[in-house]
């Protein structure tokens, strides 16, 4: 799971993302609340962790604005020293998730993340069949049919285009989409995650009158959309 952490202390930073590598996460930290904004708006992460006294800013009014900004309901939680009941229901009208006191209880943190993760972000479905419109996959066979007709694809195609159905609606930066399909670090060309996808929107047809269309989001990535109104134009490679 990636985790983007917004904390000036760099103790507690360095602790807490300690902790989150430990256990099998991936932690990006900033430190200010510009840095933030600037990584989780042109990055996907499976979870937020903020803090609310920044130097540069106040945590709350950063949490509408990623409300506002976010086509994603990603999961935020909020770790902080403010304590008082009218804090906690602050954050938690203001869009907050979920909000933990520090100093937070490693065990403790842990369990509210993965329960956060589960709430927000179901399992995908364990049928061995899905279907999506006209598309059906099915993953024991590693097999994708259009209007029941079988479509050519490789390895990489298949797992890509399962993992943006399952995600449909969501922005999927380049990065993140390297790191999950093809299981590298960022710093690889993500002209690599370009190719893949625009000989995927041809051999999916993933196109407005079979109800999806991939949308390229400028120097973000891409988000798979439903499309309801058959005259919508498809978006460009």
């Amino acid at each position: 799971m990636k985790v983007a952490l917004l904390e000036d202390d760099l103790t507690l930073a360095e602790s807490l993302c300690g902790l989150l590598t430990k256990n099998g996460h991936q932690c990006l930290w900033s430190e200010t609340g510009r840095e933030f904004m600037y990584q989780v708006t042109h990055e996907s992460f499976d979870l937020l962790i903020m803090d609310w006294q920044l130097p540069d800013a106040d945590g709350i009014e950063l949490l509408k604005q990623l409300r506002s900004q976010l086509t994603w309901r990603v999961p935020i939680l909020f770790l902080t020293q403010r304590d008082t009941e009218v804090d906690i229901i602050t954050a938690l009208n203001a869009g907050a998730d979920d909000y933990m006191v520090k100093p937070a209880r490693p065990g403790e943190l842990l369990a509210r993340i993965q329960a956060l993760v589960r709430r927000t972000q179901p399992d995908p479905p364990q049928e061995e069949e899905q279907h999506y419109g006209p598309f059906t996959i099915n993953k024991k066979k590693r097999t994708i049919t259009l209007h029941g007709e079988p479509l050519a694809l490789t390895d990489k195609d298949f797992d890509l285009t399962v993992f943006m159905f399952e995600n449909r609606g969501r922005l999927l930066s380049r990065k993140y989409l390297l790191e999950r399909i093809w299981g590298v670090s960022s710093e690889i060309n993500t002209r690599t995650v370009d190719t893949h996808v625009s000989r995927l929107r041809r051999k999916l047809g993933v196109k407005p009158e079979n109800g999806f269309r991939i949308k390229t989001i400028y120097q973000h990535g891409y988000r798979l959309e439903e499309v309801d109104d058959s005259t919508s134009p498809e978006s460009p490679d």
